[in-house]
């Protein structure tokens, strides 16, 4: 069975920035969503170097310093934003799993679970 959840606005994201989400209620981000140039990315919060490590050191800080690429404060991988793919770092060529993000006329964002 598949649940609709709204994860935010597109306005609560702001530009070249980045916000993780519990949409399971499991007590832990398991999905955030990028903002660049516009335009709405969102992955699963999993490197792939390990397969439970959670990107960032602190609440939604998945982007370097410049906000040119999603980084993972465990393994120092740096990954592309429009592409998942892990460009530096020890899991070079493989990419975070992206997550089908569906945006509505009225702002909001949605992704969909699978029960």
């Amino acid at each position: 069975m598949k649940n609709r959840v709204m994860l935010c606005r597109e306005g609560d994201i702001p530009e070249v920035s980045a916000r993780g989400f519990d949409p399971q209620r499991q007590g832990i981000d398991t999905v955030f969503v990028v903002k660049k140039d516009g335009e709405y990315f969102a992955y699963a919060d999993i490197c792939p170097h390990y397969g439970d490590t959670s990107l960032p050191w602190k609440k939604d800080t998945y982007l370097d310093s410049a906000g040119e690429n999603i980084v993972c404060a465990a393994h120092g991988a740096l990954f592309n934003i429009r592409s998942g793919l892990c460009t530096s770092g020890p899991c070079k060529g493989d990419a975070l799993r992206p997550i089908p993000l569906i945006q509505e006329p009225d702002g909001s964002l949605w992704i969909t679970l699978e029960d």
